[in-house]
């Protein structure tokens, strides 16, 4: 299957030639996939245990990382398109947006995964849950969770100043 071939109902756009970021990679993702077709289409909390390389100098900074159980990974899906500016998923063929798809198709495709943390051994990160190609450039890791990270509000659009106490009405 070709992965870069346009589907009915998609539309391309031309890449533009400015830069307007650097960005810097941190290490490569070691995964048992060795092309996106093999890949999940999400990672899942059972799947297999991939490595996470981190380089020399970016290992210092994983110290206290041992103390949580589920991180954060940001990877850049180096085999990505750019160009799609609406797409037709395979799953139901219907034209979306690539902004309100989760697809690795689009302008800058940053990928997250919240992964569990197996362990750790000498700069290497050992996960379950990730969704990328064997070799993937690691951009980012982060706790799923930390004290200076806010609490979401209990459902999606939902906000509440106060905790709760059953009486008053939700936003």
């Amino acid at each position: 299957m070709d992965c870069d071939a346009t589907r009915p109902g998609e539309i391309e756009a031309p890449l533009p030639d400015r830069v307007d970021a650097r960005l810097v990679f941190i290490g490569r993702i070691r995964t048992p996939f060795a092309s996106r077709d093999q890949c999940p289409r999400q990672g899942k909390a059972d799947g297999p245990v991939c490595r996470i390389e981190v380089d020399p100098l970016w290992q210092p900074a994983l110290k206290g990382l041992e103390h949580y159980a589920r991180i954060e990974v940001l990877y850049w899906m180096h085999q990505a398109r750019r160009d799609l500016l609406q797409q037709s998923p395979r799953s139901d063929r219907a034209t979306t947006g690539t902004f309100a798809l989760r697809s690795p198709v689009r302008p800058n495709p940053i990928a997250t995964s919240l992964c569990t943390l197996v362990g750790i051994e000498k700069g290497v990160l050992l996960v379950r849950g990730l969704d990328c190609v064997d070799g993937t450039p690691l951009l980012d890791v982060k706790p799923d969770r930390c004290s200076y990270s806010p609490q979401a509000p209990p459902n999606p659009g939902e906000w509440r100043e106060e905790p709760a106490t059953g009486d008053e009405p939700q936003r």
